[in-house]
Parts: structure tokens; sequence; C-alpha cells
């Protein structure tokens, strides 16, 4: 069984230019709005075209950086006395932060996409931890830090009140050191497993990092108590002294810069551009990292304006996941959404296996081809069937107006079907059966003669059925499932 795809990129981390070869098209247009966020509306993509991609990135970039916070809920700073009834405001207050991130999704994408990346990289479970202050509180600083300096994102997120119980922070003390964030740390948020670090640095540093237990409630603050800290002498990468919180991330941060770099570039490497790391491309990315001193943007700005993020054998290589697919549909179909649309994708998201904020386990959703198998692929199909007849039964004229849009209004079923095709497949279909498959399906119960003699157009009343059809067969083809 293929477990891994053949990444058959060549191009450099030069400036992509646009060419005979490699043009600014809509195909490269809808790459880039998949990977930097959740796709783009038909006018988006429109405008981008006539745009210098290069411009266009740093547009994207800068505003992602200039967008102020999310608004803090009412329930932010609740601990538990706070409540009336904890069990019933709980839940409700977690669908309504689920929610609150859906719609920054579809509306602040770059930064958004970022977010889930970091909340994939720094991972806490929301079902461990049970407090929607703490939950709102994580959120926080993943989207405050997502674009900011990885040194000081990796310092702040240890003593989140959801870090420090989920990976049990909280009950380490100098009587009874917990070693599970400092390997974390190591393992999975800055070195990489086995790279760089021994089980006699995880235990020293499991010892510098204890103190972190003062709150007086559950959901409250969680505070630095140094009666609880050990401040006897330790070894970490070589170095002894009395080390506490701060000193573990200076030592880290100066004795293991380079496996750092390249850890961070290319974990950024496989969720961006091929599940395949290219190791020219993630070195060149980590000097970026160092020469900046860990601060994140150069290193995307560099990525995403590269010509090997725009190599068209980096389009289309990414399994999508369950948001992302369903995100993506209502974007680029340009279709009306609702509070209640997107609070079921992120319920159709859950049950194929991506319950955001609560991650499988430490290491994350592990994403790419372990988000299909015989269950989910299906589950796929009939999350797109539920939004496609949603749309048909409450906003045909949706469907309709999308048909006119990607097909210039023609009155050719194979190239209003062809287009429709394209506009949700990466790179399209390779067979001209594939496509004679897709008319036949558009077609649907029009008798032929009047495809025939031109009298069919995208005016007939049958169009939304039609359309409902044609999307309910892409959503099928494996093709769509990649990004």
């Amino acid at each position: 069984m293929i477990t891994t795809t053949l990444n058959c990129a060549t191009g450099t981390l030069a400036p992509y230019v646009p060419s005979g070869d490699a043009p600014w098209n809509k195909q490269r247009v809808i790459h880039l709005f998949r990977r930097m966020g959740f796709s783009a509306s038909l006018a988006e993509i429109e405008a981008a075209l006539s745009q210098n991609p290069s411009t266009l990135i740093d547009n994207i970039i800068d505003n992602a950086i200039s967008l102020p916070p999310s608004p803090a809920p009412e329930w932010a700073d609740w601990s538990i006395s706070d409540y009336t009834d904890f069990a019933q405001q709980q839940p409700e207050q977690i669908i309504e932060q689920i929610l609150s991130w859906i719609k920054n999704m579809m509306n602040d994408g770059f930064r958004e996409k970022m977010t889930l990346f970091w909340h994939n990289h720094f991972v806490t479970q929301f079902e461990v931890y049970t407090c929607p202050s703490w939950m709102f509180d994580y959120y926080r600083i993943l989207q405050e830090n997502a674009l900011g300096n990885f040194r000081d994102f990796t310092h702040t997120i240890g003593t989140s009140p959801a870090m420090l119980v989920f990976l049990n922070g909280v009950q380490s003390t100098v009587l009874d050191p917990n070693e599970n964030y400092a390997r974390e740390l190591y393992e999975l948020f800055t070195l990489g497993q086995d790279n760089g670090y021994t089980q006699n640095d995880i235990v020293e540093t499991a010892r510098a990092l204890t103190g972190w237990n003062g709150f007086l409630e559950l959901c409250g603050p969680i505070g630095y108590l140094p009666i609880a800290h050990d401040d006897g002498e330790k070894t970490i990468f070589g170095q002894t002294g009395n080390w506490g919180y701060d000193d573990v991330h200076d030592i880290l941060f100066t004795e293991r810069t380079e496996e750092i770099a390249g850890f961070i570039c290319g974990k950024l490497y496989r969720a961006f551009i091929h599940p395949q790391e290219d190791e020219v491309i993630v070195n060149g990315l980590a000097q970026t990292f160092l020469d900046n001193n860990f601060d994140i943007v150069p290193v995307l700005r560099q990525l995403f304006k590269s010509e090997h993020f725009f190599d068209a054998y980096n389009i289309g290589t990414i399994v999508r996941s369950p948001i992302e697919v369903f995100l993506n549909f209502l974007k680029e179909g340009s279709f009306p959404y609702n509070d209640e649309g997107l609070t079921i994708a992120g319920y159709l998201a859950a049950d194929l296996g991506q319950t955001l904020y609560n991650p499988p386990d430490v290491a994350g959703w592990p994403g790419n081809r372990t988000w299909i198998d015989s269950n989910t692929l299906t589950g796929r199909w009939q999350g797109v069937d539920y939004f496609t007849y949603t749309l048909y039964q409450f906003n045909p004229n949706s469907l309709v107006q999308l048909a006119k849009d990607i097909s210039g209004n023609s009155n050719d079923p194979d190239e209003v079907a062809q287009s429709i095709v394209d506009h949700f497949i990466p790179n399209g279909l390779n067979q001209a059966e594939a496509y004679e498959l897709a008319t036949t399906v558009f077609k649907w119960e029009v008798p032929q003669n009047y495809y025939d003699d031109g009298s069919w157009n995208l005016e007939w009343e049958t169009i939304p059925i039609q359309m409902a059809f044609l999307l309910q067969h892409v959503a099928r083809l494996p093709e769509f499932q990649l990004g």
C-alpha cells in the first residue's frame, strides 16, 4: 500500500513570476486561497486575477496581521462560582465558541488558517480541561500569536490554563515533578522526536517548570507559586544552574536553534505545500526563520511567494480536512449561509474526526490521507449533499447563479459541466470520459433534443436540480478531496 505521495515539484524559493509555463490563472489563485485560508468567493477569485501575486500575498498577510483580536464573550473570565448551572451553561458556551471560530474562518481566512495550524501544533483537549474560560483563553493565545514570534508563542502557551491542565503542569511540584509538558515541549512543540534532547533533559526540565499550581477555583486563573517550585540546581542541554520557567526557554532557544527552525519549517511545509518534505526548501525556510529571530511572518512570506509553492506539482496534493471541505464548498460557490449552517459544518466535521478544540491526542490530527477511510469518505459526500440540497430547497437561485458565473452563462451543457468540475477540482480531470460522465449527470432527464436544437439554457426551471446532481457527482470524485 502506498503511504506517501511523491513530491515531484522542482521550483525554488525564488519569487514566483507568472510565465507561459506557469501562468497566473484561476487554478493558481484558488490554490493560493485554499492553502492560505478556507478558499475564496467568485468575486475574490476574479479580483485576484488582476493583481500581482506578490502584492496579493503581502496584502493577505498584512491584513491578517492588522486584524483586531476576536471580542471576548461575556463568560471569558468566568470561574465556576460565576455559573448558575454549569452543566447547562457550559455546553452552550462550547458551541458558542466553536461557532464563533468557524465564522472567523469564513471571514478572516489566513489568520484563522494559521490559528488552526497552531491549534494542531500546541495541542490541548477541551474534554480534559472542560472550562469555557480556559478554552477562550487558549484560542486567544493561538490567534494573537499565530503570526507573531515563535519563541514568545512557545513561552506564552506553556502557562495557559488549558495547557497546564491538559499536560499536568498544574500538578507538577517540587515534591513530584510531572514530565508530561517537558517531554512534549521538546518532542512535539519545538525539536521533534529524538532530536537533540535526552531523557535527563526532560527530567531536569520538568523540575525547572514546577510551580505553576496557583488557582483558587475551577476555571479561574492559574498563577505561579514559588513555594511549589524546585529551586535546586538542574542541568539542561549541558547548562547548569537554578533554572526556572523563563530559563528553560532561554536555554532551549539558544542551544537548539537549528533543530527548532528545521522542525517547525518542516511542519509548515507538510501542512501548506506537500506531505513529503523537500529538504532544500525546508532548509531555506529554516535559515529565514533563524535570520529573523523566530518571527513567523518572514517565513510565510517567503513560502507563499515562492515559485515552489506555485509549482504545478504542489497543486492538489493534500487531502483537505473535514472543516476545509465544507467551508471551501460554501466559499467557492459563493453560497449563502447562516449561523445554523456553520454550526452544522462544525458538527459534520466532528463526526468525521475533526472536533475543534479536541484533537485525538497530544500529537494532534495526523492529517492528509488519515482523514479518509470507508466511513469518513461517505460522510464527506453526505455532508456536501446536505449543503447542496439545502441550497436547492431554500435558495435554488444560488445554484443557477453559480452555473452562470462559472460558465459565462453558456448554453452548452458540456461547457457548463466542465467549468463546474474545474472550479471545484484542483487539477481538473485526466480523462475525457470523466468529463463526459459529468455532462451526462448534469443533463439529468432533460430530453436530448433540447440540447441539440440549442433551446436549453441556464434560465430553465430545471437548472437547480441539474446543478444539485452535478455538485453531488463532483463531491464524489476522488479529486474533490484534494486541496
